[in-house]
């Protein structure tokens, strides 16, 4: 069975402003033992512009010895104009990240966004499934609040190597979500057993639509069973940028669109794509 309709936000139908500036650093604290979590003080002007699945490109700072050349692309974790804040989630993997880290509380740190193409819900999506691995949870975690929102039910599950590692759970509980989480030490995130999941929500008919970041292997099956019974979805999808407005085409990736392979950019096509589209690399 084909998928049942294909709903994907158009980049030449959004009017979106990209915003340059330098904001003061609230917090740029651990959340375990992989990752932090960096709050930026934010105009409550940029903060009306943001929507899940964007992401802001990162002039990282040079210091300590380190010289990061291009700006990070990151997703947004959580952007709040009520308290002013915008949040990322970041690991520390390079130079870039650990000049990040060691950004104090009052320093400020020039930032270029929102950017890229959003989530989408249709009106009718009322069953909404997020699956997402490790920081794959950060890009997803503003759509749980956009589903709260709009009074949509959702079930997140959340995939990490280790329970210590998995992140956003209570979040996404808080937000009404019900949560399922799979590791790799209880030996619960294999495919088999995600599978397993998934097709007992499409059972119990609470799978409307499929949202998932990153992961090859997640998108693979999320395609075979989006497929096997008409569900779409989309993803957001990780790439490495230059420019991040779509300039350099450093981010050029393939999908298949119709009948043809067409070559599309990451951060201004996307990064958010219909999931069928997308090809696993």
């Amino acid at each position: 069975m084909g998928v049942r309709e294909k709903i994907m936000p158009v980049q030449q139908e959004i009017s979106f402003k990209a915003f340059e500036m330098g904001l003061a650093v609230k917090s740029n604290d651990p959340v375990n033992g992989e990752y932090r979590k960096l709050v930026l003080d934010a105009p409550a002007g940029l903060l009306a512009r943001c929507r899940a699945g964007q992401f802001f490109h990162l002039l990282c700072p040079q210091s300590g010895g380190e010289t990061p050349y291009l700006r990070r692309p990151m997703s947004i974790y959580g952007f709040y104009p009520q308290s002013g804040e915008l949040h990322f989630l970041y690991k520390v993997t390079g130079a870039g990240t650990r000049a990040l880290a060691a950004l104090s509380s009052g320093e400020r740190l020039n930032v270029l966004g929102p950017l890229g193409v959003p989530f989408t819900i249709a009106d009718h999506w009322q069953d909404l499934v997020l699956v997402a691995r490790g920081v794959g949870l950060a890009t997803l975690a503003p759509l749980a609040l956009e589903a709260q929102r709009l009074g949509r039910r959702l079930t997140a599950i959340c995939s990490a190597r280790h329970p210590d590692y998995l992140m956003s759970t209570g979040y996404f509980a808080d937000l009404g979500a019900d949560v399922i989480t799979l590791t790799d030490a209880e030996g619960t995130s294999d495919p088999d057993n995600l599978e397993r999941v998934i097709e007992g929500l499409v059972a119990a008919g609470r799978a409307d639509a499929f949202y998932t970041c990153g992961s090859n292997r997640m998108l693979r099956l999320l395609q075979t069973i989006g497929a096997r019974h008409g569900i779409p979805g989309q993803i957001a999808l990780e790439q490495q940028m230059a420019c991040g407005i779509g300039m350099c085409h450093c981010c050029v990736r393939p999908f298949n669109r119709g009948d043809k392979q067409v070559h599309l950019r990451v951060c201004r096509e996307g990064p958010v794509f219909d999931m069928m589209e997308a090809i696993a690399w």
